[in-house]
């Protein structure tokens, strides 16, 4: 490899050190996020190379729930353990390299913290530039040792305008427990770039993730995408996405809105419901602010459900009785996905707690986390 394919590979790890917040209670694990983060963290930029070949030997990762750290982590706290992104830094030299077959380990050794939580222990945390915007980032969460590990992929919520990474520490952290190679992922916002760009950002970090799988313990055939609100969104899309993707096993939405176009129409119907209308201006602005009656060919792309076809994984869906999301957003999934042969999943709590805080309810974090394990290898 020349020396400016290895410096665009250069990691900056973090060190984590676990408090005993990470077993807190779920109303205690919100407040603090389970985790702090003990050193500053450089971004890696991973040039886009050939995909390695598939390696069949896979190591199945202890399924045992822990819903303790499934709370979300407050802004306050997680702004404090994750900084923001250097620079990328630029190469010395104007030459061109190579592209390699397969990625090599940085030349830089890895430092591990010790650690208070014997199942974080030998985690690292990198921020990984997959792309040149700001929130072309994710974190990820790994092990040095060199075994293939499932991977987890987060992805937030916000309105597809708002949010961030670092508000699912401490859902991350309780993924990284369990033994998953975790991203946590950044992706342009709508007010910086209209749909598909999320969508495409979100693809864009996978593809990232099992190009360089083997720098980060992580099994490249062998992966989960679970998301929050719009997020959800972001991961039925995903899910839903030409004819599957290489080594995806299952997507995960928690409250998802997987149909833009129903949040559209629910937000001029219930119009005293402040939540669901500023749900239908948010679908629009993704839309690059443009409504359906104008931009139809945007509003299909947009709409989960019209791209289900017999490639696609199957599906878990969480949503609240009585939240702004209902659960016809995934119902209307289910019976696409059923006409081609795929299975989905979609349970109701009671109450109207949406999105993370509907995740934290008891039991609800226990289901997800078996859920996967069962799709995993």
């Amino acid at each position: 490899m020349s020396s400016l394919a290895l410096a665009a590979l250069v990691i900056g790890p973090v060190a984590l050190q676990t408090t005993s917040a990470a077993h807190a209670s779920p109303a205690e694990s919100s407040h603090f996020g389970g985790a702090s983060i003990t050193a500053s963290k450089a971004v890696t930029t991973l040039r886009k190379k050939p995909a390695t070949a598939a390696h069949k030997s896979r190591r199945k990762a202890d399924p045992s729930p822990d819903p303790s750290a499934s709370a979300t982590a407050s802004a306050s706290a997680d702004s404090t353990a994750k900084p923001t992104p250097s620079p990328t830094p630029k190469p010395t030299t104007k030459a061109t390299p190579k592209p390699t077959a397969k990625p090599r380990k940085p030349a830089a050794t890895p430092r591990v913290a010790s650690t208070d939580n014997p199942l974080l222990d030998g985690t690292i945390i990198n921020t990984v530039a997959y792309g040149s915007h700001p929130h072309q980032r994710m974190d990820v969460w790994h092990q040095t040792d060199g075994l293939k590990r499932p991977g987890v992929f987060l992805i937030h919520g916000g309105w597809w305008s708002s949010g961030d990474k670092r508000y699912m520490t401490a859902i991350t952290t309780s993924y990284a427990e369990q033994g998953y190679t975790v991203f946590n992922i950044n992706y342009r916002l709508s007010g910086e770039a209209a749909w598909p760009a999320q969508r495409t950002d979100t693809l864009d970090a996978i593809a990232t993730a099992r190009r360089h799988a083997a720098l980060w313990s992580f099994d490249p055939d062998n992966y989960v995408v679970v998301g929050f609100s719009a997020g959800g969104h972001l991961a039925s899309a995903v899910g839903t996405y030409g004819d599957g993707l290489p080594g995806l096993r299952g997507v995960v939405g928690i409250s998802p809105v997987t149909s833009p176009m129903l949040a559209y129409e629910d937000g001029a119907t219930d119009v005293f419901d402040l939540n669901k209308r500023k749900l239908r201006e948010s679908a629009i602005q993704l839309a690059g602010g443009c409504e359906p009656v104008k931009c139809p060919k945007i509003w299909a792309s947009m709409e989960v459900p019209r791209h289900a076809s017999k490639g696609d994984v199957p599906e878990l869906a969480v949503h609240s009785q009585d939240e702004f999301v209902p659960a016809e957003h995934s119902l209307r999934l289910k019976e696409r996905l059923k006409a081609v042969g795929v299975s989905m999943t979609v349970l109701t709590e009671p109450g109207y707690e949406h999105s993370t805080p509907m995740y934290r309810l008891p039991g609800v974090a226990e289901t997800v986390q078996n859920w996967i394990a069962g799709k995993l290898l």
